[in-house]
């Protein structure tokens, strides 16, 4: 059996990294200190970028590492083009999202990046296509429906939410190589390689019985907003599983893949180097 790594490092020293952000920024701190920690990890941080400079903590995680930050304000982007929102629902948005990545493309370049870490970085943007792109997910990927598709992907509370109404014990985050898409993205999202999935931790329901939480969200009214008891408990489920999850997950991920010891097969299986030989993800 032949394995593939995904990433060789062709060049003197650690591998380069952008991490992409756009909130807080705490994968982005938990990479940053696995790197100060250990210095054999593979990789170095060459710079962090933000697409919002303004709401987000990249300035001051760039200054506490000393790492250099570019910036990109999206939102303000595609308000000097006529646009108010970002989503990808109409083919002028889609536009406009090409056109800002190739600038994030131009801002990247002179640091002569080897791969990208998505480190809770919100855009769609195809820069999948210029360098591999790790990103962290709060959801067991290993997961599908009868039909195939994965179970626990999708956006912001909702792969919690529905671990949590599917009667899961234990949650998970997963880290995926991001995978360019077309359109709204949405056949593509967190359709990648799974490269490692974190220890789990306990669903804490708040008090509630699952049927209860299961009859809150039968009675949501499609296309609102949710502001209810079962989204109260995920966002907190969520909280912990960064926690104990991402940041748990996303450093030693990244400094195998950097060290060339993760892989496919010829039918996609994903593989990681251990002392004892390639195991199967």
């Amino acid at each position: 059996m032949k394995i593939t790594p995904f990433f060789e490092n062709r060049h003197p020293g650690p591998a380069r990294i952008a991490i992409l952000m756009s909130g807080a920024g705490t994968n982005a701190e938990a990479l940053l200190e696995f790197e100060r920690a250990t210095p054999d990890c593979g990789f170095a941080t060459a710079v962090i970028f933000t697409d919002a400079p303004t709401a987000s903590r990249a300035g001051k995680i760039a200054g506490r590492f000393d790492v250099p930050l570019a910036a990109l304000d999206i939102r303000a982007f595609y308000r000097e083009h006529g646009e108010e929102a970002i989503s990808l629902v109409s083919a002028r948005r889609r536009e406009l999202r090409e056109e800002w990545t190739c600038h994030l493309r131009n801002l990247l370049k002179p640091f002569e990046i080897d791969f990208v870490v998505l480190a809770g970085f919100v855009p769609l943007c195809n820069i999948t296509n210029d360098y591999a792109c790790l990103n962290v997910h709060p959801g067991d990927l290993r997961v599908t429906n009868e039909d195939g598709l994965r179970r626990y992907a999708g956006l912001h509370f909702r792969p919690v939410e529905r671990a949590i109404l599917d009667g899961k014990c234990e949650l998970h985050s997963s880290v995926i190589l991001a995978q360019p898409f077309r359109g709204s993205g949405k056949a593509e999202m967190d359709s990648g390689p799974v490269l490692g999935v974190s220890a789990g931790i306990p669903v804490e329901l708040g008090g509630f019985s699952l049927d209860e939480l299961q009859k809150i969200d039968a009675a949501r009214t499609p296309g609102v907003k949710a502001d209810d008891a079962l989204r109260k408990i995920a966002a907190a489920n969520l909280e912990r599983l960064k926690t104990a999850g991402d940041h748990k997950i996303l450093p030693p991920v990244t400094a195998d893949f950097a060290r060339g010891r993760l892989g496919s097969d010829d039918t996609g299986r994903v593989w990681r180097l251990a002392e004892t030989g390639w195991l199967e993800v």
